[in-house]
């Protein structure tokens, strides 16, 4: 049977740029399109070619904003991916898109082309918040897309949500989940909002911009917790929810560890044993698959065991499934113990629990996770030396001696 391998593609064109987005996306570039097409079906084709033997289970546009890339456009790079891939049959096939990008017509065309799963911006649903942030549409746009989605027959619907916003407060929040909630997506995405240095955000907040703080932020995240969990929305990872069947597969691809291969600038795998990037700049992306003018790659690193046992604890954490003793020891033959002693730890505090074996973060663990997780890094870290130095040691002990050097003659004077 194929391994599975998850394909994510980049759109990186907008038709604006949000205040807070450090993704690699550009607006005001159509013009560069058709040609990124042209590129970006060449790459597929390539890339292909080196997957053979894997299946893909799960298909990712995202971006920038996909839906702006045009429902043409995308319909060929879908077609591309099905004829170059071996592509499973009930793979799931997601597109980013934002409300103000789509209609009735592009959608349900998506959906012949076989999109089955759509992932919707809409961020918030006070229409102050969002033009704060300079998103380009409105909340009553966002849900005219969920129901032209309906319409289109799409039955796996996401709705991105973002809390912290500038001038938001606990009961702003509040409001945007439940009306959210009232147009009954299968899942839910909900974000902390994170300042990216050499944002605009980054920089109003510089300037003295109120935004709410990391108390704030707490309250909106454990009551949002509660209140999905009352409505039928089950927490899988720190930011996202779903109803029974719908979590994302492909994101859970890179939260377990599955290999995965991106295409575009800026897109990111873990193929082959080896992570590799490609550079975040269109046009020398562009010349360099379709002129061999540079080299695309931006990074490109083999990760090694012990290095893999660290993103295991990392990713798998960040679940609610989290991490099982046999599974760590089995996997990077590392020694669990110094780990557990640290989870007991953050047990006693009420930030992690355990169940049938396995480890994982509660909701206050979450909001603290990158914390937790850097000591329990730590305690890796150094578990990994406590066996590496004795072995050196031991090494060093049993290894056969020089002979001595017989003492010099003296040399007879002249």
């Amino acid at each position: 049977m194929p391994e599975k391998i998850g394909i994510y593609i980049h759109i990186p064109f907008c038709r604006s740029k949000c205040d807070y987005c450090d993704f690699y996306s550009l607006a005001g570039r159509e013009d560069r399109m058709d040609r990124y097409l042209k590129a970006l079906l060449v790459h597929i084709r390539e890339t292909a070619s080196l997957a053979q033997g894997y299946q893909a289970d799960t298909i990712y546009l995202g971006g920038g904003t996909p839906s702006y890339f045009g429902e043409k456009r995308l319909r060929n790079v879908l077609a591309e991916v099905e004829k170059r891939f071996d592509v499973a049959q009930n793979a799931e096939i997601t597109v980013e898109c934002n409300p103000d990008s789509v209609d009735k017509k592009m959608l349900a065309k998506l959906r012949r082309a076989g999109v089955n799963r759509l992932s919707l911006g809409v961020q918030s649903a006070n229409d102050q918040e969002l033009a704060a942030i300079h998103r380009p549409h409105t909340f009553a746009q966002a849900a005219e897309a969920v129901a032209w989605a309906r319409q289109a027959k799409l039955k796996n619907l996401s709705l991105d949500l973002i809390y912290g916003l500038p001038g938001q407060d606990l009961a702003s929040w509040q409001e945007t989940v439940e009306r959210a909630v009232a147009l009954q997506p299968e899942h839910l995405s909900c974000y902390g909002l994170k300042l990216e240095e050499g944002t605009p955000l980054w920089g109003r907040a510089a300037r003295g911009e109120g935004l709410p703080d990391g108390d704030q932020q707490a309250d909106m995240y454990l009551w949002m917790v509660q209140r999905l969990a009352q409505a039928g929305y089950k927490q899988y990872e720190i930011s996202n929810f779903a109803r029974p069947g719908f979590q994302s597969r492909h994101n859970l691809k890179y939260w377990i560890g599955r290999p995965y291969i991106g295409l575009g600038p800026g897109a990111h795998s873990d193929f082959g044993g080896r992570r590799y990037s490609f550079v975040r700049d269109l046009d020398a992306y562009v010349s360099g698959v379709l002129e061999g003018g540079g080299c695309i790659v931006d990074s490109s690193d083999l990760i090694p065991q012990r290095e893999r046992g660290g993103e295991y604890l990392m990713l798998r954490l960040r679940t609610t499934r989290g991490i099982e003793e046999w599974e760590y020891r089995r996997e990077f033959f590392m020694n669990f113990d110094p780990i557990e002693q640290k989870l007991e730890e953050f047990e006693r505090h009420g930030w992690a629990a355990r169940q049938d074996r396995r480890w994982y973060f509660t909701p206050k663990g979450f909001l603290v996770s990158n914390q937790l997780i850097g000591s329990l890094l730590e305690a890796q870290e150094d578990a990994a030396l406590d066996v590496l130095l004795p072995k050196l040691r031991q090494e060093r002990e049993s290894a056969p001696q020089p002979p001595e050097k017989p003492p010099r003659k003296p040399r007879k004077g002249k």
